[in-house]
């Protein structure tokens, strides 16, 4: 017992020390002034590239908005925030990339993996520190195997998957401070 009443004070100290650091570090480590960006304004992403699901321009806009609230204490405004993002997917492609032989002189050659690439051009407006607005592409794939299953099979997992690593990158390209 007297063990532990000598820790208790340790610990009750560390766990404020932890809570302390916790408030001065952010896990996603945006370099935004707050005094300064208080909104942000995301227009409606296009499908310029002549491929890829319906909605696929839909989904990305709304998962940017989300991923952006979720991880920054900026408002969403409707048009003309604080940082302003518009853009479009211009690339939707699949190329082959292993190609697996059928075992028949007589046939050809069948791909082995597929890949999914998409890339989104994006126009980043900082209205508080001009110098960082920019307009970039942003690039991502996912491979999968069409021995086993269909474009249509996987395709929204694979859209879903690249914008996720797409918006990522456009997130610490803009807002983070890696």
């Amino acid at each position: 017992m007297r063990l532990s009443k000598r820790l208790f004070p340790l610990l009750v100290l560390a766990l404020f020390g932890l809570q302390a650091c916790a408030v001065k570090y952010s896990f996603t480590g945006t370099n935004i002034n707050y005094e300064l960006v208080k909104t942000f304004s995301v227009e409606n992403f296009f499908n310029d590239s002549g491929g890829g699901p319906a909605n696929m321009e839909q989904r990305f806009t709304e998962a940017f908005k989300e991923y952006y609230q979720r991880n920054t204490q900026l408002e969403l405004a409707r048009t003309n925030g604080d940082l302003q993002f518009s853009g479009a997917i211009t690339r939707y492609s699949l190329t082959p990339q292993a190609a697996v032989s059928s075992g028949d002189p007589n046939l050809p050659d069948r791909a082995g993996q597929m890949r999914l690439t998409i890339t989104v051009e994006v126009e980043y407006i900082n209205l508080s520190n001009e110098e960082e607005s920019k307009t970039q592409p942003f690039t991502f794939f996912k491979d999968y195997d069409p021995r086993n299953v269909t474009l249509l099979d996987v395709e929204n997992i694979l859209v879903e998957e690249i914008f996720e690593v797409i918006i990522q990158d456009i997130f610490t390209a803009t807002v983070a401070n890696w």
